[in-house]
């Protein structure tokens, strides 16, 4: 019994569910819009986008942090 449910699954790659598909999304999203709301996803969004944002700012403030620190070493 146990080989053949391990012989099912030994045929798929490790990348078999790096990327959903078209019809996955479309369920996410809908089920996004069930939890959240119509009135409330927008506000979702853009706080979404100012997280990404300040995420990415810091990162390159951390980057040139580490640039700069670098030249000092180098003196």
């Amino acid at each position: 019994m146990s080989v053949v449910l391990s012989s099912g699954l030994s045929g798929l790659s490790p990348l078999a569910f790096a990327m959903p598909g078209a019809t996955e999304m479309l369920i996410f999203l809908f089920v996004v819009l069930l939890l959240f709301g119509g009135a409330k996803l927008p506000s979702l969004m853009r706080n979404l986008g100012r997280s990404a944002n300040e995420f990415k700012r810091g990162m390159s403030e951390t980057a040139e942090d580490d640039d700069t620190s670098d030249k000092d070493v180098d003196k």
